[in-house]
């Protein structure tokens, strides 16, 4: 695995404080960091060294802080790719009627060679090293290794006496300056070789003999410290998870009030499980691809507002419920905050502006009345480009903040801030304040950001966190201890004080108000735009002609209206849950330009904007309001029903289907890619380190529940209360039985694994000491010794075709 990491000149001792999560293929055999020093000037990054740790020793170091020495690169060292090879062991009978030896050599095909300079071209040397230190080279015709059949890479020595080693050394055939380029090599002791022994294996491409000892002699490079996190699952077919996958379905669509959620399989999960962020991605992910996700965290959300007595706290901690939703937000979120902040970020990491305002951190160089200068004009960036997104808001975020909206006024019906900061809390201080401060963790840049550039984010993501703070009606200048930080918000405010303000309130307001809005009983709905058009409808006439009537329009966060006249009564009012679609109409239907129609389920409004910008402003507005409609329409009518026909399609029926796919069709489902059966084997690797944990609480709720069985009473262990014991019992019951299922068939599968693969297969090449170890730790001590043999028969693996692997790292 490659991962650059450039080390800039002028650091002796860098921190780079990066954090790297990604999947990798089941066939790897390291994990290798690459440091480099940054040449700007040349264009020309030149390599310091490497860091390269072992497939079979990543589970030595998990969660573990690590310092891992340097090691020099080398190209006799930087090896990949396997050879299959075929040699036969014979004995010759002469006439004479003495036994010689004979060896042939086949070179059958490679695989996964590595790659120099956008091509391989390659060939094998095959060297036969003697006793007394004499060697012998031939060299493979046929410079693709690809026929196994071929003639040309089949080599036989009658007399195999008197040398002990066969060594294959591949190469890239290059005509560059610097010739032919090494590839890897094998080699292979003669007393290995037996003439009953299976000839046909695969071998790993190792490095150089003397590679590492000519590169021990570099001297001290120094060491990089890491933390790795590394996990490795087998996944089986979807089938297998099904009853596991419906248990935690099935328990979050329950509706449970704020003390029954404990007793759920979710939260318990949540609970046993030591680290809850671990817990909280595979948990969150299944549930989002199943539509499940709002509910969960409803409940979790109003059991932590119900044990809440301090509003200021709620959802400060690392419960599930918080995991859970920074999970969600990175999914769900990651288009809509590249959207908003990667081209600030840009031109924060390319301006390089100085904004320290730190006192005790300016240089005397430094403009201190400059640096605030610069920094305020990226926080009104920051800040103007988050209250004009909140109809850009994912959709399933803004359920979920309509959820704790409606907590809030439920559980502090007194305190009217609460219904802001529970969503702030998480949209500010968990969602933009983090990308702020770590934009290469958020997908934001893949550009190094250096010192200064850090500085800035820092102090950025102080002010939005703090902004965003200003929802809860305190003074701003007393909501953050940096005394130097209370002078940038006078700058700010002095200046722009009400119009950022209010930004931020009514982003707040629109985000937790779009879903559903019309439903809520308090707070008043946000105007997101109003102006005059002409109206016309459809199948209204008046004296026999259809009238059209300049009106007053206005659109909420609930609904939307027209007036005689701006001040008067509604004449119209349409709730948005109750528009279907949203369209352009053909400028030949009614012979007028910049149209568009609102259809609803019984009729449809046909609307005339003043010119093409306008008309333009309210299709977007009204499609975005639309797209949290689960009955919107997929086809409409482009054209208007007259004289008892559609124009568009001549259909009679003022009923008739629509005839055109609407090009505004917002699909809501979540575009992201998620393997709900790889999450469920997370979730059961998790589980299966905390299964004692989980066997324990399970006798205690069944303790509980039979010394009070007239009555549930509540039930406080390892830290935690549980409010309904026998609830919890049969949560407890069924996680574990299904963990009984799904380790049953990891038993039969590594025994099928172990039956039928051969060391020396493709899948467990000769080298491969991933797979000895796998031996060791499941075989029996029979089955070892067989695959200890480097000799022994190298069928191929026979392909599963009930379970999958996969292989995650975070580093």
């Amino acid at each position: 695995m490659f991962l650059p990491l450039s080390l800039p000149p002028s650091l002796q001792s860098p921190f780079f404080g990066e954090e790297f999560q990604f999947s990798i293929p089941r066939e790897f055999r390291f994990l290798s960091f690459y440091l480099y020093d940054r040449d700007r000037p040349m264009k020309t990054d030149k390599i310091i060294g490497k860091v390269s740790v072992k497939k079979e020793s990543l589970s030595n170091f998990h969660g573990k802080d690590q310092w891992f020495s340097i090691t020099p690169v080398d190209a006799d060292s930087e090896v990949q790719g396997k050879i299959h090879l075929e040699i036969s062991l014979k004995l010759l009978q002469h006439m004479n009627d003495n036994f010689q030896q004979a060896i042939q050599v086949v070179i059958k095909e490679c695989s996964d060679l590595a790659v120099i300079n956008g091509s391989c071209d390659p060939y094998a040397t095959i060297t036969m090293i003697y006793a007394n230190q004499k060697e012998e080279t031939r060299r493979t015709k046929n410079p693709f290794l690809n026929c196994s059949h071929d003639k040309e890479n089949v080599y036989s020595l009658e007399d195999a006496a008197g040398f002990h080693e066969l060594r294959f050394v591949l190469w890239h055939d290059s005509t560059g300056m610097f010739g032919n380029m090494f590839l890897g090599e094998v080699r292979i002791p003669v007393s290995d070789l037996s003439v009953e022994a299976e000839p046909s294996a695969w071998y790993f491409l190792q490095p150089r003999e003397n590679a590492s000892s000519r590169l021990s002699n570099k001297g001290d490079l120094g060491a990089l410290r890491i933390n790795l996190h590394y996990t490795s699952d087998t996944v089986f077919m979807s089938h297998c998870y099904d009853s596991f996958r419906n248990l935690i379905l099935q328990s979050c669509s329950q509706k449970y009030n704020s003390s029954a959620i404990t007793s759920s399989v979710a939260f318990l999960m949540g609970e046993v499980v030591h680290n809850k962020q671990e817990i909280a991605q595979p948990l969150t992910r299944i549930l989002l691809q199943h539509g499940m996700i709002v509910p969960l965290l409803r409940d979790l959300a109003s059991l932590e507002i119900s044990k809440t007595s301090d509003a200021n706290t709620l959802f400060r901690g690392n419960t599930l419920v918080s995991k859970c939703m920074d999970e969600l937000m990175k999914l769900a979120g990651h288009h809509y905050l590249s959207e908003i902040l990667k081209p600030i970020i840009d031109d924060i990491i390319r301006d390089k502006k100085t904004c320290e305002i730190d006192p005790a951190r300016l240089s005397p160089t430094d403009n201190r009345e400059l640096n605030i200068s610069n920094l305020v004009e990226y926080i009104h960036r920051i800040i103007d480009a988050i209250s004009q997104s909140a109809l850009n808001c994912p959709p399933v975020m803004c359920q979920i903040f309509s959820e704790l909206r409606e907590l809030a006024n439920t559980y502090f019906p007194s305190k009217q801030e609460v219904r802001y900061s529970v969503i702030s809390s998480f949209v500010f201080l968990r969602f933009f304040a983090p990308a702020i401060l770590g934009p290469r963790l958020f997908d934001l840049t893949t550009e190094h950001i250096d010192a200064t550039t850090h500085r800035t984010l820092t102090l950025l993501s102080k002010a939005v966190q703090s902004i965003g703070n200003q929802v809860c009606f305190r003074n701003i200048q007393n909501s953050t201890k940096e005394s130097y930080m209370k002078e940038v918000f006078d700058h700010c405010f002095n200046e722009r004080a009400n119009k950022m303000v209010e930004g931020v309130r009514t982003y707040l307001e629109i985000i937790s108000q779009i879903p559903n809005g019309n439903q809520k009983a308090y707070g008043l709905p946000v105007t997101l735009k109003e102006g005059v058009m002409v109206k016309r409808a459809q199948g209204r006439k008046k004296f026999g002609i259809k009238n059209f009537k300049t009106r007053f329009f206005r659109l909420t966060t609930r609904e939307f209206s027209y007036y005689k006249k701006k001040g008067g009564h509604p004449l119209c009012t349409i709730p948005v849950d109750k528009i279907l679609a949203v369209e352009k109409v053909e400028e030949s239907s009614f012979k007028c330009k910049n149209m568009f129609q609102l259809v609803q389920g019984n009729r449809t409004l046909y609307m005339q904007a003043s010119n093409c910008v306008e008309e333009k402003e309210w299709i977007d507005l009204l499609t975005k309001v639309l797209q949290y409609n689960s009955h919107r329409l997929k086809q409409y009518h482009p054209g208007a029903y007259i004289h008892s026909h559609w124009l568009c399609c001549r259909a009679t029926s003022e009923t008739a289907p629509g005839c055109s796919a609407v090009s505004n069709y917002l699909d809501c489902n979540l575009k992201v890619q998620i393997d709900s059966d790889k999450e469920m084997e997370r979730i059961f690797s998790l589980l299966s380190q905390s299964v004692e944990k989980l066997k324990k609480l399970q006798n205690a709720c069944e303790v509980s529940v039979s010394l009070n069985s007239n009555e549930v009473r509540e039930l406080s262990i390892d830290g935690f209360v549980i409010d309904d014991p026998s609830v919890a019992f049969k949560s407890l019951t069924s996680i574990l039985s299904c963990m009984k299922e799904l380790e049953q068939r990891h038993k039969v599968h590594q025994n099928t694994l172990l039956r039928t693969t051969r060391y020396g297969s493709k899948q467990a090449p000769i080298g491969d000491d991933n797979y000895l170890i796998l031996a060791s730790s499941t075989g029996s001590k029979k089955q070892q010794d067989n695959l200890s043999n480097t000799n022994s028969t190298a069928n191929s693996l026979a392909k599963s075709t009930s379970f999958r692997t996969s292989s995650h790292k975070r580093c």
